[in-house]
């Protein structure tokens, strides 16, 4: 396995090609949009510089590293020689399954197709190739480049070949692959999720404020980050989109977003992509300071 394709270039998406890319393959980033593109190289070559600061890699090694991207906007081209699929536009259902019935078209026999969503079932998005037993998932971790994880998951005709290709790749790429199977939520998001709904149903309720609970989990559990700042972090109109499948997947009352939740999306305010979520974010400070609605 080779020649890596990945579909989207956002955080995920510029990650997962930077990952790859790292560790010797040949990636093909596709974006519909060329400044996307060319921001997400940018942000490759950012990190990479934060590499050579930390002494992880040297100045040869990023210039090998972007060397091994190239970028798209057409997906049949940028695809036509992938081994390796690995999507991760969106968490839209309707875009997942429109986007993998066409690479099932365009893929060479035998590619593998994977997708990075985080809740979309994998059994649904495989009904619409050709090759069922050829997709599967590859959850990365946000950072992709730092975190060790990669939670593995098996559609229902996912094979026990691909299912090991794709655990054995995860090990290549210097991650800790984990084998789940399919189903709302996988095991991340169906336990982290409705964590996060209960923080903010704890701020909703008027129990605690935002520093409170997330100091309560940082400092009483051993959290790295307390569960607003990481909903911040995810993009509160993704843990929306998570929860929702939670729901519709389970039916359980447990698993329905909170109100305040849906009006924080609705509002705009999703966290570290627009500024504001919980928190306030200003560019190059790190300090965490309260939003004003919830002063």
């Amino acid at each position: 396995m080779k020649n890596i394709t990945v579909i989207g270039s956002g955080t995920m998406g510029n990650g997962i090609a930077h990952t790859f890319a790292q560790n010797g393959f040949k990636v093909s980033l596709v974006d519909i949009n060329d400044a996307a593109l060319q921001k997400a190289l940018q942000t490759i070559a950012g990190n990479l510089d934060r590499q050579i600061k930390k002494g992880t890699i040297d100045e040869a090694a990023k210039a090998a590293t972007l060397q091994n991207i190239k970028t798209y906007t057409d997906a049949i081209e940028g695809a036509a020689d992938a081994d390796l699929v690995v999507e991760a536009a969106t968490e839209n259902r309707d875009i997942k399954l429109r986007l993998f019935k066409q690479l099932s078209e365009v893929c060479k026999p035998g590619a593998i197709l994977a997708s990075n969503t985080s809740s979309i079932s994998i059994t649904e998005i495989a009904s619409v190739t050709k090759n069922p037993a050829n997709v599967i998932g590859m959850h990365f971790m946000n950072p992709v480049p730092v975190m060790k994880l990669v939670e593995i998951i098996r559609g229902y005709a996912t094979t026990d070949e691909v299912t090991k290709t794709i655990m054995d790749l995860s090990v290549t790429l210097g991650k800790e692959p984990v084998e789940v199977n399919d189903y709302p939520g996988f095991v991340a998001n169906r336990i982290l999720m409705p964590m996060i709904n209960e923080a903010i149903y704890t701020i909703f309720e008027g129990v605690a404020g935002v520093h409170e609970i997330d100091t309560v989990m940082k400092l009483g559990m051993a959290h790295p980050m307390g569960p607003l700042q990481l909903a911040d972090f995810i993009g509160l109109d993704v843990c929306l989109a998570i929860l929702k499948v939670l729901h519709n997947g389970f039916g359980s009352p447990k698993y329905a977003p909170c109100p305040l939740l849906v009006n924080m999306v609705t509002a705009g305010h999703l966290g570290v992509k627009s500024s504001t979520g919980f928190y306030k974010y200003t560019a190059g400070s790190k300090e965490l300071i309260v939003a004003d609605k919830f002063r």
